[in-house]
């Protein structure tokens, strides 16, 4: 039987081996390379956005949140540049989204400003009117994911819009054990741990310069927070992310969800390699983790406490709010234009 299946395993791809134990996720905001790979979810960030909308083949739809910004400009009394730029960027975020759902099966993740990260009201305010444009354009809120930094307030926006809403969250940047209890006890829908920046900080800050997979602190950060999940029954689900290799990805097989990059997924199709599910439930419960409960004053401390965690949190947080920056400008030259 063991002989059959291995048979079998190299016979297909990698990729296909990996879907058949973990929900894939196309972490890109590239139409065709959705298309082509079929993942059940696709997860979007600024940095992923901008990217699409300075290619050609994407024009029409800035052209679109263009026009969508003046129309503002010309129906509120009294509708400013700047409210006209917002306007023109949230609808970007949302017509991205509706073109990916056209394409998927599964949900969209969409994230609010990051500009918002330590504002807990104007954080469940976007997210809101984001989901309320989705609507406008015939897309119910359960196929989309909104994503929310996580921060102390983040998390709790979190909490009130999945509580309050009924609005589903998936909190990014995420690269702590504390962070991770904070979201589980939360009760948020998902949470997307960082892999390899988690693997980049080590790199760059410690004498080791290489890791085995098996020893890669991204996946086993990872590893510790899905077997703590799956030990006390939470209902957030893990969403390993930001990947640096294919190994990295191998290594946590049998996680709820894995977003993977379109070269990652290419390199993971082209391959026959045998993948084995590291990840599960049943050894999940027999791990030796014991419960911990966070309030804000213990959130912050543990997180204090963790320089990879800090550091990387802040600069991932200054780079999502520079490529929207960088968005906004683009729609502000075509808007007044």
């Amino acid at each position: 039987m063991t002989d059959s299946r291995s048979k079998k395993a190299k016979m297909t791809t990698s990729l296909s081996q990996l879907k058949e134990m973990t929900v894939v996720v196309a972490d890109t905001g590239d139409f065709e390379a959705m298309q082509h790979f079929q993942p059940t979810d696709a997860t979007t960030n600024p940095s992923l956005i901008l990217a699409a909308a300075s290619q050609k083949k994407y024009a029409h739809l800035i052209d679109k949140a263009v026009q969508y910004g003046k129309k503002v400009g010309t129906t509120a009394f009294y509708s400013t540049l700047n409210e006209q730029i917002e306007a023109a960027l949230d609808i970007t975020c949302i017509l991205f989204g509706k073109e990916i759902l056209s394409i998927i099966p599964g949900r969209v993740s969409t994230e609010v400003d990051a500009r918002l990260s330590f504002n807990k009201d104007a954080s469940i305010d976007k997210a809101v009117k984001l989901v309320n444009l989705y609507e406008e354009m015939g897309i119910k809120k359960d196929r989309i994911l909104i994503k929310l930094a996580s921060t102390w307030e983040g998390i709790q926006a979190a909490k009130e819009l999945e509580e309050k809403y009924g609005i589903h969250c998936n909190l990014t940047l995420l690269f702590s054990f504390a962070q991770a209890i904070a979201c589980a006890e939360a009760g948020v829908t998902l949470i997307s741990p960082f892999v390899g920046r988690i693997l980049d900080w080590y790199v760059a800050n410690t004498d080791k310069k290489s890791f085995e997979s098996k020893e890669d602190p991204g996946v086993l950060s990872v590893t510790k927070i899905y077997n703590y999940y799956k030990k006390f029954g939470y209902k957030t689900v893990v969403m390993g992310a930001s990947f640096r290799n294919t190994g990295e990805i191998k290594e946590l097989a049998g996680c709820d969800l894995l977003t993977i990059s379109p070269k990652l997924l290419e390199e993971l199709e082209k391959s026959n390699e045998t993948v084995s599910q590291t990840l599960n439930e049943e050894t999940a419960k027999k791990s030796d983790l014991q419960k911990i409960s966070l309030d804000e004053a213990e959130f912050r401390w543990l997180l204090n406490e963790d320089q990879m965690a800090t550091e990387k949190l802040s600069e991932g947080i200054r780079k999502f709010a520079e490529d929207i920056r960088k968005l906004e400008k683009l729609l502000r030259d075509k808007i007044e234009a």
